[in-house]
């Protein structure tokens, strides 16, 4: 059984999750935390609830969700897994930040990719790899069939969808992804973003503006 954590972090407000197991085993996706004070807030949630990190997963990899890559790297010696597109996006993560007004020390370890259809294992649990580009060329999703919830990064929001205004993205794209990829999932599926709150499949068919089923 997975339990599902998020803290909100950085200016940009960016959805950090981590996803334990009842051994206590962690999957760390998306690690937003940009100030020392996040990366505690992290650490000591780890800490207090006895967790191991075992994993370190990206949906995808525009600066605002690794800003805290580096320091995750060091901190519990986990090399980032994401979707091979994503390694240009990863390597132009400081310049791109810094348009922003938002320095920081990118990762620069190895890289591990991730395909469509990959199984990401957490002790008994599952997550299946979904590859849904369009917000950003290799933005893949997280989803766990048995316990109807898929971390869905920047792709579907709350009533919304991911910008696809930045290099690389594209708007076709990014509703394929959605059509084919998130909405043929049950409507009961709980959709965990990359910012703001949790949604359903359901409601997002029957309510986002920018996508109806």
């Amino acid at each position: 059984m997975i339990t599902v954590t998020f803290f909100t972090f950085n200016p940009v407000q960016e959805n950090t999750y981590v996803l334990h197991n009842e051994k206590g085993d962690a999957i760390i996706i998306d690690p937003g935390c940009y100030f020392s004070a996040e990366q505690e807030t992290l650490k000591n949630h780890i800490v207090r609830s006895g967790l191991k990190p075992v994993q370190w997963l990206n949906t995808h990899c525009h600066f605002d969700h690794i800003f805290g890559a580096k320091w995750l790297s060091k901190e519990y010696n986990l090399e980032m897994y994401c979707h091979a597109a994503e390694q240009t996006i990863m390597e132009n993560g400081t310049q791109s930040a810094l348009r922003f007004g938002l320095g920081f020390d990118n990762y620069n370890g190895p890289l591990h990719f991730l395909n469509p259809g990959d199984i990401i294992k957490l002790g008994n649990d599952e997550l299946k790899v979904l590859f849904t580009p369009g917000h950003s060329p290799g933005s893949i999703c997280f989803y766990c069939k048995a316990q109807n919830f898929v971390i869905a990064g920047d792709v579907l929001f709350y009533e919304s969808i991911g910008r696809t205004d930045l290099p690389f993205g594209n708007h076709q794209q990014l509703l394929t992804s959605i059509q084919e990829q998130l909405y043929t999932l049950p409507d009961e599926t709980i959709i965990y973003p990359g910012h703001g709150p949790a949604t359903t499949i359901e409601h997002e068919k029957k309510f986002n503006p920018y996508v109806r089923a």
